[in-house]
């Protein structure tokens, strides 16, 4: 997932989807795209999609940290390693934009990470600096909380 991407616009496109998942606000996540892209080209970088990403992932983090919007809550050690998750129930697209923006965005962004742009938890921990554990840990809670939301019960999702 690291080879360089040739396509500038395929690059610049994945990019706006990881910021739209991070943000969940359009124009929020092309100014986020617009800022990452524009250190990228200041400090010469590959042109990857990981090193994107973490660009991305850093300006997020740095404007919401001054915001409080990100808070630390302990993890608990929930994930089950031997148990796979069920499958989501397929709905439509105005249930499932509710049910992730009812998500915590760290919790939105490790969902996206695996289920969209294919990322292990590994590479989903190196990207985001944390450990592999912990991924697991929000990913399990991602789905847990989609799935509910998804079931009706998008107030206790919200509180949770």
């Amino acid at each position: 997932m690291n080879e360089p991407i040739s396509d500038l616009r395929a690059l610049l496109l994945s990019g706006y989807r990881y910021a739209l998942s991070l943000t969940h606000h359009r124009s929020q996540a092309e100014d986020l795209v617009q800022d990452a892209w524009v250190a990228v080209l200041q400090a010469r970088g590959p042109r990857t999609r990981a090193y994107l990403f973490t660009a991305i992932r850093s300006r997020f983090l740095n404007e919401h940290r001054r915001e409080r919007l990100v808070p630390m809550v302990p993890l608990e050690d929930s994930y089950d390693a031997a148990s796979d998750d069920p499958p989501l129930p397929d709905v439509g697209p105005a249930a499932l934009e509710r049910a992730l923006g009812a998500l915590r965005p760290v919790e939105r962004e490790t969902f996206y990470l695996a289920s969209v742009e294919g990322y292990t938890a590994d590479e989903i921990g190196k990207l985001m600096q944390t450990p592999r554990g912990t991924v697991l840990s929000l990913l399990h809670r991602a789905r847990a909380k989609l799935r509910r939301a998804l079931a009706g019960d998008i107030d206790a999702v919200a509180k949770t």
